[in-house]
């Protein structure tokens, strides 16, 4: 394979761009991908984030377009991505590529004004970079016209079936030529891949590239570390592990919104810059914060998977997986954001007594150790700020520039001891750099590993307050609000059904019969299922509607609630699989916003 651009069969006009903007020489993905789609194969390619993946597929793209005159609302190329953020990537890496080919591209996607993608669609573009549903509303509105496409591309099309657009693909992957060439890309190859690829590609070209096989300088460099702490416990030291590390940015992965607003919440408290990102928020919001993360206005970003798919933020240091997720591939995923082009990275996962065998799975998967530590001490959290100081103090003494202060400094050393005098400037930038830093006497257990055959030591949670040690755990005992029913949130949680009763009310116990379902906060994190529901965002379906039809028909805790991801036809819910068959079985005879839908487990495929 060749090692310069123009080997490949690039024409002059990419190679002079690609060199002024630094690009020297083709990574692994590049080199494979870039001869057979210029000449003209179907190409699935099986490569990683952080790999060159879009520039394996986007130049290729560029040449063949290039220098044809697109007629109004007909590309000749499209990109389908999963996420809002990935499709802005996209389309400004196809801007940056072929400036000097004149390519005009266009970004489609939810929750950007409507009649401007249409404005833009009609004055004719080269290459359209779509999320699948909002491609799908152009398509039924006769503003996106496929049959002139050359070229389809499918971008981390495991994630798009994961976020439950496999319907949407197949309608629009039906609506373009036969005519047109594909390439399919994705991080992993399941059966639903391998589904499309047969359907859809023809005689494909066929390339793997591993994570480790990419280019000197652009193998990230992650240090992964695992505290086992209970889950009580966690957020206390969440605190005091990000003390120590100090990232620049890190990025903190929660299961739900719900716990995504509560966490941001407490951090603000530590004196974090913090932001949220969950999937209840709107597109403008939601670019309001990637600016200020990217400006460096944030220290933490708070997110849900779905949410954060498609983040590239080149000094992003740290990924926080609060909750482990429970395939490595989504492990994988989530580490990959950070140790980018050179620079180590760090992975932090809290990871409580019983999620021993979540861990060993990721290990296996990855081929790598997760090295085991305890939790900071105060002590350790005391002496690390004392050396960010130190630090900080010296890098002062080595820019110089201190004449203005060198009167007073002499000044007090002729009245007091001149070490003394040091300590006190000392404790004052210290004081200044600590800022409103909390005070941190929480108490967290010390958990060095897991027990003798992988049992982890039990570790008793702290009691609520009004509540009673009985037989079976922690169980509530003060009144009950007025009106409250089981199964509620606290009153701060948005999507919460109305007069639900507090968080705390919930047993820490197993289901006894005639209980309401889902009266523990032990959630596992492996043990999610998703179901489908037959009524989409045509219906008017909300989230606060599916909650409140899952809180209140099937009696089932709404804080054990995943990911909802609500499209065009149909809803994707993720729950705890203990109740999955009740919940299935009370909503098929229950109304959601009056209608009756068709509900079953969720097995991934939708036509």
């Amino acid at each position: 394979m060749s090692d310069t651009f123009e080997a490949l069969g690039l024409g002059t006009e990419l190679v002079t761009e690609l060199a002024s903007l630094g690009y020297e020489e083709p990574t692994p993905i590049q080199k494979a991908a870039i001869p057979p789609l210029l000449a003209g194969r179907d190409l699935l390619g099986q490569a990683a984030t952080g790999t060159g993946k879009t520039a394996a597929f986007a130049l290729p793209i560029l040449q063949l377009v290039g220098g044809i005159k697109p007629e109004p609302l007909k590309p000749l190329a499209l990109v389908l991505v999963p996420t809002r953020e990935l499709a802005v990537q996209v389309c400004e890496a196809c801007h940056r590529y072929g400036k000097g080919l004149g390519i005009a591209v266009a970004p489609i996607y939810g929750g950007q004004e409507f009649h401007r993608q249409v404005v833009a669609l009609r004055r004719g573009v080269h290459v359209v970079v779509a999320t699948p549903g909002r491609a799908l509303d152009h398509m039924r509105r006769g503003t996106l016209d496929l049959s002139g496409l050359r070229i389809v591309a499918l971008d981390e099309a495991d994630e798009m079936l994961d976020m439950g657009f496999a319907e949407d693909l197949e309608l629009i992957l039906e609506g373009t030529p036969e005519t047109r060439q594909t390439a399919l890309f994705s991080a992993t190859l399941p059966p639903r891949i391998a589904s499309i690829a047969e359907k859809h590609l023809r005689d494909p070209e066929r390339i793997l590239i591993a994570r480790d096989a990419a280019t000197k300088g652009s193998v990230p460099k992650v240090r992964q570390t695992a505290y086992i702490v209970p889950r009580p416990h966690k957020i206390a030291a969440l605190g005091r592990v990000l003390d120590l590390e100090s990232p620049t940015l890190a990025l903190v992965f929660c299961r739900t919104r719900l716990e995504v607003d509560e966490l941001a919440e407490r951090l603000v408290g530590r004196g974090y810059r913090v932001a949220s990102l969950h999937g209840g928020m709107g597109q403008a919001e939601r670019d309001r914060v990637m600016a200020r993360a990217r400006a460096g206005t944030v220290d933490l970003l708070v997110a849900t998977d779905v949410a954060a798919r498609g983040i590239d933020i080149d000094h992003l240091t740290h990924v926080v997986n609060f909750d482990v997720p429970s395939s490595p591939e989504a492990y994988v995923h989530r580490i990959g954001r950070t140790g980018r082009a050179g620079r180590e990275g760090v992975a932090i996962s809290l990871v409580e007594p019983r999620g021993h065998r979540l861990l060993r799975n990721i290990e296996q998967a990855t081929k790598q150790k997760i090295a085991i530590a305890t939790v900071p001490s105060p002590m350790d959290v005391k002496a690390r700020r004392l050396d960010m100081t130190k630090g900080a103090v010296r890098e002062v003494l080595e820019s110089g520039d201190l004449e203005a202060y060198r009167s007073v400094a002499e000044a007090l050393s002729s009245e007091f001891d001149p070490m003394d005098v040091a300590a006190a400037a000392v404790r004052l930038a210290h004081e200044a750099l600590e800022g409103d830093a909390a005070r941190d006497e929480a108490d967290i257990p010390v958990i060095e590993g897991f027990g003798r055959n992988d049992r982890p030591r039990r570790e008793a949670p702290a009691p609520a307050e009004g509540s009673q040690r009985g037989p079976r755990g922690w169980q509530w005992s003060g009144p009950r609000p007025e009106g409250a029913q089981q199964g509620g949130e606290r009153e701060q949680d948005r999507g919460a059904p109305r007069g639900a009763a507090p968080r705390g009310q919930w047993q820490d116990r197993p289901p006894q019969r005639g209980a309401p379902r889902g009266q523990w906060n032990d959630r596992d994190p492996q043990d999610m299922e998703r179901i489908f529901i037959g009524l989409g965002r045509k219906a008017g379906v909300r989230p606060a509607d599916v909650v409140g039809a899952i809180a209140n028909e099937a009696n089932v805790n709404p804080r054990g609630i995943g990911d909802i991801e609500i499209a065009e036809l149909y809803t994707i819910v993720e729950l705890p699989a203990r109740d999955v068959d009740h919940v299935v079985r009370v909503l098929r005879g229950a109304t959601i916003r009056g209608r009756k839908a068709k509900v079953n487990r969720d097995l991934g495929i939708r036509k």
